[in-house]
């Protein structure tokens, strides 16, 4: 579903004579039209604002973890949780590298940087969703079966983790390469979104059965406290699955709009907004059990 960027939509066009030569997908026509331009503008200068300072601290925070354990001579290994949100961090800072190229690129005549941009973007949003599912995995394990979880500890684990975060890199690589062939691009992010919505709301209501659960020992009904560290998992662990499923949600509305002929520039542009949330969880929460919240610490 290509439309040429010379087309007759030119008079809403920011630069309404772009090079004949070069073609845009309707989302991509959007960042250069007038209403969804300013609309994608403001959620970029926002994701930058946001984003950035909390990838960057994150980062700092793992190189000082790392020159303690290096000068110390500590065999403390990296937990799985934490190589997930420094690989996820990763991502995030080149969407906010395309965000910037995007921005670059909408308010100039040099629209070669609009689909290099538009690529990271979408690198980064592939990754996005796979690390969201890695953590979600993980955090079944932890929970749900904790004896497997500690077995993953070992060298054997850290294998396997390293493999699977080899094997994001690689699909999220693949995924931007099938950015110029739209009908198995939409079927293939069909069946992403599908089956990590699936693997998210599977591993997140395990765990939340878990956390209201009776533990070891412990009889369900005459419990009349509830244990204010599961409660408060409890509530976190919520908080993230809604904010997932409100992402794969409407990713796949978004599809199926796309598909169908119907989108519109001012919904398609909006629709950024609804994934910024879920791009600010992973990185918060570890700064929260890394213990640098002191807003958040201090309420809870």
């Amino acid at each position: 579903m290509c439309v040429n960027s010379s087309s007759s939509s030119n008079d809403s066009l920011l630069h309404p004579n772009p090079s004949s030569n070069i073609h845009f997908s309707f989302d991509m026509e959007c960042f250069i039209s007038r209403p969804g331009s300013f609309i994608f503008t403001s959620y970029m200068i926002t994701s930058i604002l946001l984003l950035l300072p909390l990838c960057i601290f994150i980062m700092y925070h793992g190189l000082q973890q790392w020159r303690l354990n290096h000068s110390t001579s500590s065999a403390a290994t990296m937990s799985h949780s934490d190589s997930f949100t420094y690989n996820m961090v990763t991502m995030e800072m080149i969407g906010v590298f395309g965000s910037v190229l995007c921005c670059c690129g909408i308010y100039s005549d040099h629209f070669n940087i609009i689909i290099v941009a538009y690529s990271l973007m979408s690198f980064s949003w592939s990754g996005e969703i796979y690390f969201h599912v890695l953590t979600c995995v993980e955090r079944y394990l932890a929970v749900v079966h904790p004896i497997t979880y500690l077995s993953l500890r070992t060298e054997r684990g850290i294998r396997i983790r390293n493999i699977s975060i080899s094997c994001v890199w690689m699909l999220s690589f693949a995924g931007t390469v099938l950015l110029m062939e739209e009908n198995v691009l939409f079927i293939v992010y069909f069946c992403i979104l599908t089956t990590s919505l699936t693997v998210v709301c599977f591993c997140s209501v395990s765990v939340l059965r878990v956390l209201i659960g009776p533990g070891p020992g412990e009889q369900g009904g005459g419990r009349k406290r509830v244990d204010q560290s599961k409660l408060r998992a409890f509530y976190t662990i919520l908080v993230i699955l809604v904010v997932l499923v409100f992402r794969f949600t409407w990713n796949l509305v978004w599809g199926v709009i796309y598909v169908l002929g119907r989108a519109e520039c001012v919904l398609m542009t909006t629709g950024f907004w609804l994934n910024l949330p879920s791009t600010l969880v992973l990185p918060l929460l570890f700064l929260h059990r890394a213990g640098k919240l002191v807003c958040w610490k201090n309420k809870i």
